[in-house]
């Protein structure tokens, strides 16, 4: 599996943590908006291993885009609930055709 590949179910399943409408925002303000800035670097190394391996990465930048609005009540959620489905999408796919090319 390749590493953009694993990148991308951490991101899409931290994406969808934190898009639990109360348990991600008690996360997010609990810890001062740090998640936010933690999911925006993991979303560029992300994007770069994604690049270097050749991988879609629009997933990863709408995940980037989130965690810049992710602050905003409701808004953020709803990003974070949205990037987290294309995120995943995005590395099943992945997933699905890295097996198929072993072969």
């Amino acid at each position: 599996m390749r590493t953009s590949t694993i990148l991308k179910w951490v991101t899409g399943g931290l994406e969808a943590l934190l898009g639990i409408p109360v348990l991600g925002g008690l996360i997010i303000l609990s810890t001062a908006w740090t998640p936010l800035f933690i999911m925006a670097i993991l979303h560029v190394v992300t994007i770069v291993f994604a690049v270097r391996e050749n991988e879609t990465k629009a997933g990863n930048i709408l995940g980037l885009i989130t965690s810049l609005v992710g602050w905003i009540p409701f808004v953020g959620m709803v990003m974070h609930m949205i990037s987290a489905v294309v995120i995943l999408i995005d590395a099943y796919r992945s997933d699905r055709n890295a097996v198929h090319h072993t072969w």
